[in-house]
């Protein structure tokens, strides 16, 4: 990588970071730029010569600020594949796409980059380090949980390897309100009863909307926002059958006749008229995994689902 190849290289790897709000700063060669962000220094090699690698991987730099000395990290961006860098931060050819795709759509939007070094391992991938974090706004709006599971930890919990893609599932969420009563023969029954609760818009099933506080905003770029599959009016239908079923009641009622005495099971039912259901459709965050299996992750509490979607599925 010498001569125009590098020099272009390098101004990339400048506009990605300066649309992370690094500021960078030409140095001394053989390194190309440094690039700092309150009190974050990056030292960048652009580079496929193996010797430069090598050098740069094993010398530790040093920032010093009056009488503070301050450790910097080191980028590597090579088309070299073959080069053994196992403590610096690495990036070839499939990082630099992603970054600066995602730096592209965050200059569109007039957005800034979040892209974070903190806590990277100065260790190769070989050796098990983490890609930075690099989050980025798509500009989509949706009612959802809020993401508590990073990727990471949602390839840890799943246990396998493979492909990820973070997914937002719709649900109907719903609260309602029961009430009026019934009177047969000399027993009253009354429906008084409210709660909440949210059924998954794909396939149907019910799920519990304890700790469930939804936020209305952005979710990051390149998220697959999933179509319901079932209707607002069909969910409300649902949702209203359900509750039919589980505010019922049973009674046994004593009957006396001469010597006798009977029981008589009735089945009490509440009057649709008496439910007041809101229905609300919100998203749950979900991590997706594709290995020799598919397992995903819900982003928000970090369980694993026991049905993963189909991928049949539209994607907005």
């Amino acid at each position: 990588m010498e001569g125009k190849l590098r020099e272009n290289a390098g101004n990339a790897v400048k506009a990605i970071l300066e649309t992370a709000r690094f500021e960078v700063q030409d140095v001394e060669a053989p390194l190309d730029f440094s690039a700092m962000r309150e009190g974050e220094t990056l030292l960048v090699l652009c580079s496929n010569n193996p010797s430069e690698i090598e050098e740069f991987d094993r010398t530790k730099y040093c920032l010093k600020i009056e009488n503070e000395e301050l450790d910097c990290k080191k980028l590597l961006f090579t088309l070299n594949d073959s080069a053994r860098a196992d403590h610096c931060i690495r990036w070839g050819s499939t990082e630099f796409i992603r970054y600066a795709g995602e730096a592209a759509l965050a200059r569109v939007l007039e957005r800034t980059l979040l892209l974070s070094f903190a806590g990277v391992p100065e260790a190769s991938e070989a050796s098990g380090a983490r890609e930075p974090s690099l989050e980025v706004s798509s500009g989509i709006t949706l009612p959802h949980l809020p993401i508590k599971v990073n990727k990471q930890s949602a390839q840890q919990i799943a246990g396998i390897q493979g492909s990820i893609s973070l997914r937002f599932l719709p649900y109907w969420f719903f609260t309602y309100q029961s009430s009026g009563e019934k009177v047969y023969q000399d027993h009253r029954i009354p429906f008084d009863s409210e709660g909440s609760g949210a059924i998954n818009a794909i396939n149907g099933m019910r799920v519990p909307s304890e700790g469930m506080n939804f936020t209305e905003s952005e979710i990051p770029a390149g998220s697959e926002v999933v179509k319901p599959r079932i209707s607002r009016e069909d969910a409300a239908e649902q949702i209203t059958q359900g509750l039919i079923e589980k505010l019922t009641q049973k009674v046994r009622i004593k009957q006396v006749k001469g010597d006798a005495i009977f029981y008589e099971d009735k089945v009490i039912k509440p009057d649709r008229k008496n439910l007041g259901i809101e229905i609300q459709q919100m998203y749950i965050p979900v991590w997706q995994i594709k290995g020799k299996k598919i397992l995903e992750i819900n982003a928000f509490s970090g369980e694993i689902l026991s049905e993963p979607m189909d991928e049949g599925v539209e994607i907005l």
